[in-house]
């Protein structure tokens, strides 16, 4: 008996040692991501908390919304650069994400997100802007555009998921498959930075492929930031939300009263062009899709052709 529990008190040990060292390793990675990606904007409060926001440009409103696990910096490899030339460009990192706080509990739905979005938008005097979602960001647009159209021209949307998914999620995901709190928070500070970087490879080729991932994604781009505790803990948050309510609020897109244009790759490995693309379209004649040679992180590794996208829509909108 004796030497059993001897065997239980080394094994304790060791996993508190092995414990102690993920919290390190995760702790120090957090601190040098922090200085090497810090934050580049201005700050504000809503609802949730702080909320990080770059502003550039003077001229009609762009509002960009970033997608799972990203931030600001996605819009800023030169899309936010190219269209300050000419609108008013305001990218914000999304509560829970990038330098944007939320509490642990906060609701994470889209119709949620969509109320925050007009909270940034009070909060920074934002008035009729087209709506630029990206991926996840897409649906919060729409949530958007379905809840208050009067306050926005239209959207413009980059790769969005707009529709119930046919498919499992990727495996590149599959981290992200945590259904509570305190499971999510131990991962977040343990396994989920080593693993971050041991799964880089695979994950990258996921949400980039067939495109490379530009070298000034990690830093520019933010990249990096998607490796510290909180943004993996509200990322898995996300990613276990984004299916719920869609298919709800998939059924009123005949009510969608803003004009809606869509930019896909025609490659993309993240979500399906043809499902949340080509059939939203036969569904929704009004909703107009464009497609280009390219995967799913294109305002990343295509800015100017995003650019010219939204440009392209600005113009087509009207101005009331």
């Amino acid at each position: 008996m004796s030497t059993l529990l001897t065997l239980l008190a080394i094994l304790l040990f060791v996993a508190l040692l092995w414990g102690i060292g993920l919290l390190s390793y995760t702790l120090r990675w957090k601190i040098r991501i922090e200085k090497i990606v810090p934050p580049r904007g201005q700050f504000t409060r809503i609802s949730t908390g702080k909320l990080h926001y770059v502003d550039r440009g003077t001229g009609p409103a762009i509002l960009l919304i970033h997608g799972l696990g990203g931030q600001l910096g996605n819009f800023d490899c030169g899309l936010i650069d190219n269209l300050a030339r000419d609108h008013r460009v305001i990218a914000i990192d999304r509560p829970g994400m990038g330098y944007s706080d939320r509490p642990d509990n906060a609701p994470t739905g889209h119709a949620e997100n969509a109320t925050l979005m007009f909270e940034v938008m009070e909060a920074l005097k934002i008035e009729k802007p087209i709506v630029v979602g990206h991926s996840l960001g897409g649906a919060i647009s729409l949530a958007m555009a379905l809840h208050a159209p009067e306050k926005l021209r239209g959207l413009a949307l980059l790769a969005p998921l707009t529709l119930p998914s046919k498919d499992a999620p990727a495996a590149a995901f599959n981290n992200l498959k945590i259904s509570s709190n305190w499971l999510r928070w131990l991962v977040a500070w343990t396994l989920a930075t080593p693993g971050g970087f041991r799964n880089a490879a695979v994950v990258l080729d996921q949400i980039y492929g067939p495109e490379a991932m530009p070298a000034s994604a990690p830093t520019q781009g933010g990249g990096l930031l998607g490796l510290r505790p909180r943004h993996f803990f509200n990322t898995s948050r996300d990613f276990m939300a984004s299916g719920r309510g869609l298919k709800q609020m998939s059924e009123n897109y005949d009510g969608l009263t803003l004009p809606v244009r869509i930019l896909y790759g025609a490659q993309d490995r993240t979500l399906d062009h043809t499902r949340q693309g080509k059939e939203l379209v036969a569904m929704h004649p009004r909703i107009s899709l464009t497609l280009i040679e390219g995967g799913h992180m294109l305002p990343v590794t295509q800015p100017d052709a995003c650019a010219d996208f939204i440009r392209q829509a600005s113009r087509d909108m009207p101005r009331d």
